[in-house]
Parts: structure tokens; sequence; C-alpha cells
């Protein structure tokens, strides 16, 4: 690498920064999280950035700003049900039914010490909108049909874009739509998708990442140093982010990079 680990370090997430304690933040809750998991026997692993900072940087990708996890569908669902008892006060967990307002189909568990807006605005309808972390279930499904489901769930981000119309409009037709997706159109796809035979694992429906995941390059689960704690990984990870990433271990453009959020603070606990 062109820099140290010291360097980036030193050059996007010093110790003390609004940065770093918002992924000190992450890290704790991530790991209420895996204690949950363990005790219930769901298997989950770090995914996307997150694992390629495991793999590449032994944490958290310098200046990364979110961390993601992943497990199969029906451990998904699963969890839903198990996090709102387990999860302690200062956490809370987000999805459509915690959240009616709530656009998205994967959850997030949401940290209640802080507040964060994202570039888009899109979360301006949020009940809760502290710092958090994505919960994706996957599920096989071919491309086609994962690309047509993207596009329904657009229509909702069409609405929130929609200058012409008020809140209160807004909020009706996001509703609909997504209720429409969520009773009809997704079961439909569901259903569709087992016509085909692909054994290719991708989140699941209505999200806007097709990249496909490889059963037997997650499982059997192994475990990898995350900012000095293990965590578990797919079993594969090397053949993983070779398949999402490419050369994984080559730095990005750094002139070229992208924060998720535009404010963040932290209150008091």
């Amino acid at each position: 690498m062109p820099y140290s680990e010291q360097e980036l370090k030193q050059k996007y997430n010093p110790e003390g920064s609004i940065l770093r304690r918002h992924q000190m933040r992450m890290l704790e809750m991530l790991e209420t999280i895996d204690a949950i998991c363990k005790k219930h026997h769901i298997p989950y692993w770090l995914s996307s950035g997150t694992l390629l900072g495991a793999a590449r940087h032994k944490g958290f990708i310098p200046w990364d700003d979110d961390l993601d996890i992943e497990l199969l569908r029906k451990d998904y669902l699963k969890l839903m049900e198990i996090l709102p008892q387990e999860l302690p006060d200062n956490l809370v967990l987000q999805n459509n039914e915690t959240d009616p307002n709530y656009i998205f189909i994967f959850a997030k568990v949401r940290d209640k010490n802080s507040y964060m807006e994202e570039y888009g605005s899109y979360d301006r309808i949020f009940k809760e909108r502290g710092i958090y972390i994505d919960i994706f279930p996957l599920e096989e499904m071919p491309y086609c049909l994962a690309w047509i489901s993207e596009h329904m769930q657009g229509q909702i981000f069409n609405q929130l874009n929609n200058k012409r119309l008020s809140e209160e409009k807004i909020l009706k037709r996001i509703h609909a739509i997504y209720r429409f997706n969520e009773r009809i159109g997704y079961p439909i796809l569901r259903f569709l998708s087992k016509l085909f035979i692909n054994n290719k694992l991708r989140h699941s429906f209505g999200t806007a990442f097709h990249s496909p995941r490889c059963l037997n390059e997650i499982f059997p689960l192994t475990e990898m140093e995350f900012e000095g704690k293990r965590f578990p990984v797919p079993g594969q990870t090397d053949a993983f982010l070779r398949r999402y990433y490419g050369d994984y271990m080559k730095l990005p453009d750094l002139d070229n990079l992208h924060p998720h959020y535009s404010k963040i603070e932290f209150h008091e606990e």
C-alpha cells in the first residue's frame, strides 16, 4: 500500500475524531448483536466494506462510516423476532414494523444516543436516526428478478424526491408502494425465483445490491480480527472479496471518497 496503516489512520480517523468515535460506537453495537446471535445460535457474518476492512486493515477501513452484516433470510426472520426483546435500552431495532416510515427491506439497529442526517435526505421521514448497523438478509434469486425488485423499490425514492408533493402526500404514496411490494410484488418474485436453479444468494428483494454470494464460499464460517476482537466471516473470505471487489488489497482512489452522512451528533448517555 502507498500509505502505512498508521498514516491512513492519522489522515482519516485519528483517535478522538468524529469518525473514530462513530466507528467505536458501531463496534460496541456489533459486540451486542454478536452476543445475541451467539446466544440464540444465529449465524451471521461481516460483509461488504466491513469484511474488506477486516481483511485489509484488521478493523474499519480508515474512512468508512458504516458497518454491514449479512445472514440467510430464515435466520434474519428469527433475529427480527429476538432483537426487540434482547437489545439493551440504548439500542433499537429499525424495520418497517417498528418504524412505519422506514422504507428499506433490510433492518438497522440504531443507537439512541446519537443523531445523523444522511445525504439525499431520504431518512428525514424516519423515526429513528441514530448511528446504525445494517443487517442484510440473503436469499436465492436470479439477477433478472433482483433487478425488477430494485426498480419496484425505486418507486419509493421517486416519491421522496418529488418536490411538487406535500410531505403528507409523499408518506401516503410510499406507504402504498411499500405495502404492495411486501404483500404482493416480492412474494410473486420469490415464488418465481424457485423456478430458477442458480445457487446464487443476493440481498433480498428490493435492494440495489445484486452482487452474488455463493454458499460454499460462506459456510462453514470462520472468524477474523476486527478492531482487536474476533467476529464471524465467510469461510473463504479471499474468494468472497475477490468476487465482490477484485483486487481488494489495492486502495481505491482516495480523492473520490463519499461519506454516508452530512451531519452527526453524539448525545450524553
